[in-house]
């Protein structure tokens, strides 16, 4: 048996063998792949509970109340006498949102007057209070088009009106939450675990022999291979039995998946081994991901885009592998990018594979270590 093949098979054995590395390169990917989407498994904010304050009392009031009710993002629990006491149950969370009808509206509206409606909502939980304001603010603009288009009718003008706006989402279809963050945050738990799993072997390596790690090349290239296996393992299985589970969008470009996935794995692998490098001990490894993880998802521009980045982290962010892969990947599996439209991005992680390569061997290569 050549250095090569026994390097790869030692890699492997003392991945199973160390709990540590064992629960985190492989438990944590598979539970997180369960147990993290299960909090976005709604997708879509529905049915939060609301207030209406209604200080017209007149058959306009009680239809837009009606109409409101019937909305999927908002539910009227509450029907309180006046704003005082609609505040008090937002404040004592029974309720999130706030419509309030004042006086006069349905005066106005038949008098060619625009009607005034007031919307409040929770700001402590962002989220929701976006999803209730804009659900009402949707719902009531198209109640005020039937209004109007009834008193057009009236008036004896044509009822359809001229321009109608139709809105169809091209990629995220369900145009949920989920199905936006959880595939990129997935290539994220991969990288991070595989540079926990690679931390915790090299720095218990490294505090059992009390000095700086050394490796000839058949050896180190054993190793690369081995967690680059368990890199592409993961990363396939997120995007796509995890994909398909969750019901995420997918299948884009299978092609060009495969091919962002492969140089993903090739980038973040040595790049984990020239950080683990560093590692004196195995805990560094848990010290490292802890500071690093929130960061580098800001850092992709998911969540965050880069046009409203400095330009100085934009380029910084070139510099690690997440930021092009995690691109690469959700946009050639859920947007159907082709591979000339994901160049740039598998430019750079060819291009953070041989720089990592290098900086790789110039910390571990050397004589070989038994």
């Amino acid at each position: 048996m050549n250095a090569f093949t026994a390097s790869f098979r030692r890699t492997l054995q003392a991945m199973f063998a160390d709990p540590a590395a064992r629960a985190v390169m492989i438990g944590a990917v598979l539970l997180y792949s369960f147990f993290y989407p299960a909090a976005y498994r709604h997708q879509v904010a529905s049915d939060l509970p609301i207030a209406v304050v209604d200080d017209d009392h007149s058959a306009t009031s009680r239809d837009l109340i009606r109409h409101v009710d019937a909305l999927r993002a908002v539910r009227v629990v509450s029907q309180p006498t006046d704003l005082g006491q609609a505040r008090q149950q937002l404040l004592a969370g029974e309720v999130d949102g706030i419509v309030l009808i004042p006086q006069r509206l349905e005066r106005d509206i038949l008098r060619g007057g625009s009607g005034q409606l007031v919307l409040l909502g929770n700001g402590a939980y962002l989220s929701r209070a976006s999803a209730i304001l804009s659900g009402l603010a949707e719902g009531i603009t198209a109640f005020g088009g039937e209004q109007a288009r009834r008193q057009a009718a009236f008036m004896g003008a044509p009822q359809a009106p001229p321009l109608q706006l139709v809105q169809r989402p091209l990629y995220n279809t369900r145009e949920g939450y989920g199905s936006s963050v959880v595939p990129g945050v997935s290539e994220l738990i991969v990288h991070q675990t595989l540079l926990l799993g690679i931390g915790v072997l090299l720095g218990s390596r490294r505090a059992q022999l009390g000095r700086r790690l050394h490796f000839d090349l058949p050896t180190l290239s054993g190793m690369v291979v081995a967690f680059a296996m368990v890199a592409l393992c993961g990363l396939l299985y997120y995007v796509g039995f995890t994909a398909w589970a969750q019901d995420y969008p997918r299948g884009g470009n299978i092609p060009g998946l495969l091919l962002a996935v492969l140089l993903f794995a090739l980038a973040t692998v040595p790049f984990g081994m020239f950080i683990a490098s560093f590692f004196d001990t195995r805990e560094r490894a848990f010290q490292y991901i802890t500071a690093v993880s929130i960061p580098l998802f800001f850092l992709s521009n998911l969540s965050w885009p880069a046009l409203a980045s400095p330009p100085v982290l934009v380029a910084l962010a070139k510099l690690l592998p997440t930021t092009a892969g995690i691109n690469a990947i959700v946009r050639t599996q859920q947007l159907g990018a082709s591979v000339p439209e994901v160049g740039g991005e598998l430019l750079n992680l060819l291009l953070l594979a041989v720089l990592y390569c290098g900086l790789m061997l110039w910390r571990l290569a050397g004589r070989r270590q038994h």
